[in-house]
C-alpha cells in the first residue's frame, strides 16, 4: 500500500517519517500549545504518543497525520505545522470505536485557517474513504478555539456523550464531545 498523502489547497496531510518527530515536538510541545492537552510532555510521554500515532495507522489505516504547508512556489515546505486526522476513539468512558477527528497545530500557524482546512479534509476522508457513519471530536470546555472550530465544521455538541477524563490529557476535566452525522456532512457538500 502506498504511503498516505492527501493535498488541500494549501496543505499536505501525510504519514509520519522518523525525521518528523524532532521538529514536531520542538514546535508543538510548548506551554501554550499543550495548555489543554495535559501540559508540556516529558520524553516518556512523547514516546508513548509517537507509538500510539503509528499504532492507530497500523490498526485502522488512518491516524493524526503530519500537516505541512505548500510553499508559494508549489514546492513542499519543510516546516511541520502539526497534525490532523482520524483515529478510533479509545478514551476510557468515551465513545469507544467511534471515528474521531483531531488536530494540533503550532502556535505560529494559529489564526490562518489551517486547522479548519486540515480538519475539513479529515472529515471528508472519514466519510468518503473510510465510510464513517458519523465523526466525533473531543476537547474540554475551556478550549474555546477547539470547540469553536468543531462548530464551524458543522459538528454539534453532544452533552449526552460527555465523559470524565481518566487519562490525564484533560487534567481531570470533563471531556466534551461534538459530533457530525453522515447526512449532515452530505448536506454541507450537497
Amino acid at each position: 500500500m502506498a504511503d498516505f498523502r492527501h493535498e488541500t489547497e494549501r496543505l499536505i496531510l501525510r504519514d509520519w517519517r522518523e525525521e518528523d518527530w524532532e521538529p514536531f515536538w520542538q514546535h508543538l510541545n510548548t506551554p501554550t500549545v499543550m495548555r489543554h492537552l495535559g501540559g508540556v510532555a516529558d520524553a516518556e510521554t512523547r514516546q508513548r504518543a509517537q507509538e500510539r500515532l503509528i499504532q492507530y495507522n497500523n490498526e485502522a489505516g488512518h491516524t493524526f497525520w503530519v500537516v505541512e504547508r505548500h510553499d508559494d512556489g508549489g514546492h513542499l515546505s519543510d516546516e511541520i505545522l502539526g497534525f490532523c486526522g482520524l483515529k478510533l476513539c479509545n478514551e476510557p468512558k468515551g465513545p469507544i470505536g467511534d471515528v474521531e477527528a483531531g488536530w494540533r497545530l503550532r502556535e505560529d500557524a494559529w489564526g490562518r485557517g489551517y486547522a479548519k482546512e486540515a480538519a475539513q479534509a479529515s472529515l471528508d476522508l472519514a466519510f468518503e474513504r473510510f465510510d464513517a457513519p458519523h465523526v466525533i471530536a473531543l476537547t474540554v470546555e475551556e478550549n474555546v478555539a477547539s470547540w469553536g472550530l468543531m462548530k464551524r465544521l458543522g459538528m454539534k455538541r453532544r452533552e449526552d456523550m460527555d465523559f470524565p477524563d481518566t487519562v490525564s490529557w484533560a487534567l481531570g476535566e470533563t471531556i466534551i464531545v461534538y459530533r457530525i452525522e453522515r447526512d449532515e456532512w452530505e448536506a454541507q457538500h450537497g
